[in-house]
């Protein structure tokens, strides 16, 4: 199929200055406008939901969307946050995600209504999988934990606590951790503590470590990527993804 014959896709060919091609997406969810992004390849291609980190969706989301699309995939970049809502101060960022943190009902409905929006376009959600960046990552492991209905599940450098009263016993697809041995944010600990939950309900899992990778290794020109993490993380991404969809 085309999207295995590119699995070997340069990174190095897709930095900011890249012509993206998709379109932003307006759509509800909790009574409130999100805009999503969409880029597709193809009506009967598999589906990557994409969700972004703490500085909401902005272009290095439609980045990452355009290099699964080469890959051949279709792929809807999910909004958490609202229309227009794309935080620059720390402490904006802190308080968006707070404020879903502290709300994990809605952070599950704005995932599912990311999917329905995602199916509304033409995406194939019963050949999907769930992916995301930091917060991003958080949010996709919420959805994995909620029962979403998916082929995998991947986080990036992403929050891997598990919170009081959740678990894993609703999971019913693979999870794929890509995480920094450096990261300061998401200390190691909590990535064994994920292990352990994850073995313990026999959830199909890989967990990989990069070495001297700090917290959001992959993003591009910023003073914490690592070439070498970012490149070998987005391989494993590609093997699971042909892995486990069709």
């Amino acid at each position: 199929m085309y999207r295995k014959a590119l699995c070997t896709i340069a990174i190095t060919t897709l930095l900011p200055h890249y012509a993206l091609a998709g379109n932003d997406i307006t759509y509800q969810a909790a009574e409130q406008d999100y805009q999503g992004y969409w880029s597709e390849v193809s009506d009967d291609a598999p589906l990557v939901l994409l969700v972004h980190d703490w500085d909401g969706l902005t272009q290095y989301e439609q980045q990452r969307a355009k290099m699964l699309n080469e890959m051949g995939y279709n792929v809807f970049a999910v909004d958490l946050f609202g229309k227009g809502v794309r935080p620059t101060k720390v402490e904006d960022k802190r308080q968006h995600t707070g404020e879903l943190y502290k709300d994990r009902q809605k952070l599950r409905a704005l995932m599912n209504a990311g999917v329905q929006e995602a199916l509304r376009l033409g995406g194939n959600i019963d050949n999907m999988v769930v992916m995301g960046y930091c917060f991003g990552g958080a949010a996709t492991l919420e959805s994995a934990r909620a029962g979403m209905p998916a082929k995998g599940f991947v986080t990036f450098h992403g929050g891997l606590q598990t919170p009081d009263g959740q678990s894993y016993t609703e999971t019913s697809a693979p999870i794929l951790v890509l995480h920094g041995t450096a990261d300061k944010a998401i200390p190691m600990s909590q990535f064994a503590q994920l292990a352990v939950e994850l073995e313990e309900n026999q959830i199909p899992h890989q967990m990989i470590t990069y070495s001297g990778a700090p917290h959001a290794f992959t993003v591009f020109e910023s003073k914490n990527y690592r070439e070498d993490a970012d490149k070998k993380s987005w391989q494993a991404f590609n093997t699971f993804l042909t892995t486990n969809t069709k």
